[in-house]
């Protein structure tokens, strides 16, 4: 048996656990009703909690993570077989996609923010590095999670390409794939950004 037939479902499965639901529900609060609708991090956040979205947000990443450094390789000690070089690449996608399409909510899940960085991380920690500064500059610039979250997925995809300029180029075209499905994820935000109405993060709450 191919160690790619175990790991690809076993990374969507993963992906698709919906931390940010799990959590909300722990607390008396279903994401899916509440703010945006949405079951990531950012939406934890805003209706459960900052240490409940920081959480999500941590759990979601590793689940991320593990995709791509824990599920090839087990697969490959259970199969009794050598992981081929895409798979932890192909993990990451899959891992994404079960975040973004969760079997367990009906295909309703988020928008892969935090689990393409743990899978990212899983891949080029370097890179992935930068990201994480890039996203923080860009939000404290400008106080928009989406913008800042849509810019650094596309500033860390065209960066790849410079850092691994040498084939197969599996590395960068993950990348590339993982921002250009988190952009369009941000279909909704894009529209309220040039709208004027995208929700703009407070530090403090606003007095009465």
């Amino acid at each position: 048996m191919n160690a790619a037939w175990l790991a690809l479902p076993a990374a969507y499965l993963l992906g698709a656990v919906p931390f940010g639901w799990l959590i909300g529900r722990a607390r008396g609060v279903d994401v899916r009703r509440a703010g945006s609708g949405n079951i990531g991090a950012t939406n934890v956040f805003r209706t459960v909690g900052k240490p409940w979205g920081i959480l999500a947000f941590a759990c979601d990443a590793l689940k991320g993570y593990l995709a791509v450094r824990a599920v090839p390789a087990l697969a490959a000690a259970l199969t009794h077989t050598h992981p081929p070089a895409w798979l932890p690449v192909a993990c990451a996608c899959a891992a994404v996609a079960g975040h973004n399409w969760p079997v367990y909510l009906r295909f309703r899940g988020g928008k892969g923010v935090a689990t393409s960085a743990g899978a990212l991380l899983g891949l080029a920690p370097l890179l992935v590095a930068g990201g994480l500064l890039t996203w923080l500059v860009l939000f404290l610039a400008t106080r928009f999670v989406s913008l800042a979250s849509m810019l650094t997925a596309a500033a860390v995809a065209a960066a790849s390409w410079f850092r691994y300029p040498d084939g197969p180029h599996l590395v960068p075209a993950a990348f590339t794939l993982l921002a250009v499905l988190t952009l369009w994820r941000h279909k909704a935000n894009i529209r309220r950004l040039l709208n004027g109405t995208e929700h703009r993060f407070e530090f403090r709450k606003r007095k009465a």
